[in-house]
């Protein structure tokens, strides 16, 4: 495979120009050749992501193909406009000159998409290096294997090697290809590896987008409709199984609606999947064994050190199943309370004041989203202004991911640079500025430094 990866390298290298100085038609139409793929094909990408973990048919609908079909369908209409130098007003030291920034390919870009939703976190990125004229490599994890064999068919049914290819396999084929040189790498995953992409792009001083997670607060206030705000947390953390990286990890409650809070929970979640959620078709499952016992030691130890489960914990490993559970007496020496949880367990705290939530939060890494609920737009400033996330989100979970018009991304530990409609083009883009002089007013200021020179120096250093 390493030889077939260094061909394509060289289709593409030699590709770069003529991809680069594409029209806005040229790049709408390979848009759109993805998007009539995925509309004739959707059932058959139901049936991989219910093989890879019995994902239901709706999420994939959902949480893969709408929000695919959203980007591209917002791209096609913008992209015209994004393409086209944008001016820029002009500084009196240069009257005479205009600006412009100028967007072009950045050139070679590789997309490392994981696989908790590893349609929509491959194709989306890749509409976005499309969009800007690049040729990309893709290489979709090895843990969603039904996936990532359709994303194969899929691009190489519609775009040859020297615009778009997909290498699978695992984590070796990932270390290659991070060894040879892009001009841009996109990263999804955990911050561990994305650390290993940084370190990797560091040697050819590539630049990188790094979409990585964290723990997610929601801090939900003493005012709310506990009824309306448990469905919407209840249905953050548990789609996907809980395998969301900005789920809500952990749940802040106010000490007024604690109980009252709980038990809308517990009744949401009966209503959402049943008495017996392990024979809903509605709840997926939890990716691999390997995860699967991750997550239950999490639970195990935080149980040794006097947490309670409040409902749920059941599991079962030979169905990777872990039923949605909610933790009580949790503490900061647990360590659920201190590693992504990635799973159906949510740990919940109560709190007395919003200086006690707004400490604890910030005293751990930045995360990737964070959510409040409330009605008191006090209460939700200061919660906003005295913590730092990549995004966040009042009264809802997980909606930040679906505006067009807001860049999505996190912020140091939780991820590096943005993405998402028009800040998706602009990741891709190298945006170059380019000024152009139409008078000749500086050669007032060339040497010799005579008088009338160093008149117009301090009169300039002065005024201007």
């Amino acid at each position: 495979m390493e030889n077939q990866i260094l061909d394509v390298l060289s289709l593409q290298k030699s590709a770069l120009l003529r991809l680069s100085t594409s029209s806005a038609t040229e790049r709408m139409e390979k848009l759109r050749k993805i998007e009539s793929y995925l509309m004739q094909h959707k059932n058959e990408l139901c049936d991989a992501l219910y093989a890879d973990f019995k994902k239901p048919a709706s999420e994939v609908v959902i949480a893969e193909m709408l929000g695919v079909k959203r980007e591209i369908n917002h791209t096609i209409k913008h992209l015209k406009s994004w393409m086209k130098p944008q001016s820029v007003s002009t500084p009196l030291m240069l009257l005479g000159t205009k600006g412009l920034v100028q967007y072009e390919a950045k050139g070679l870009c590789l997309i490392i998409s994981p696989w908790n939703y590893p349609f929509n976190l491959s194709i989306c990125p890749l509409v976005h290096a499309i969009a800007a004229g690049n040729a990309v490599i893709l290489k979709p994890s090895e843990l969603s294997p039904a996936t990532a064999a359709f994303i194969q068919k899929m691009i190489s049914s519609l775009f040859d090697p020297s615009e778009v290819a997909v290498f699978e396999g695992d984590a070796s084929v990932s270390t290659f290809l991070l060894e040879q040189k892009f001009d841009h790498i996109f990263f999804t995953g955990s911050p561990a590896i994305g650390k290993v992409v940084m370190a990797a792009a560091a040697n050819h001083l590539t630049s990188v987008t790094l979409e990585l997670g964290g723990k997610s607060p929601a801090i939900v206030g003493p005012d709310v409709n506990v009824e309306e705000a448990a469905a919407k947390i209840a249905w953050g953390k548990f789609l996907n199984n809980g395998q969301t990286c900005i789920a809500p990890d952990y749940l802040y409650l106010h000490e007024k609606n604690y109980y009252s809070f709980l038990k809308a929970l517990e009744a949401t979640v009966e209503t959402f999947y049943g008495k017996n959620v392990a024979k809903s078709k509605d709840y997926a499952r939890i990716v691999n064994r390997r995860h699967f016992d991750r997550i239950v030691s999490l639970l195990e130890d935080a149980k040794e050190k006097g947490a309670q489960v409040l409902f749920g914990g059941k599991t079962d490993a030979d169905d990777c199943f872990i039923e949605p559970t909610v933790l009580i007496h949790c503490t900061p020496e647990m360590r659920i309370m201190q590693e992504e949880i990635f799973g159906p367990i949510l740990p919940v705290m109560s709190y007395q004041d919003e200086l006690q939530v707004t400490a604890s939060i910030r005293q751990g890494d930045k995360p990737l989203a964070l959510y409040v609920f409330s009605t008191n737009a006090e209460f939700n400033h200061y919660i906003l202004d005295h913590t730092s996330s990549g995004t966040s989100v009042v009264n809802d979970c997980l909606i930040q991911f679906g505006h067009n018009e807001l860049p999505f991304g996190g912020v140091n530990h939780s991820g590096i640079g943005k993405s998402g409609g028009h800040y998706g083009f602009v990741e891709f883009s190298n945006q170059k500025s380019v000024v152009i002089q139409r008078t000749n007013l500086l050669k007032n200021f060339y040497p010799p430094y005579g008088v009338k020179v160093r008149w117009m120096i301090d009169f300039v250093l002065k005024w201007l």
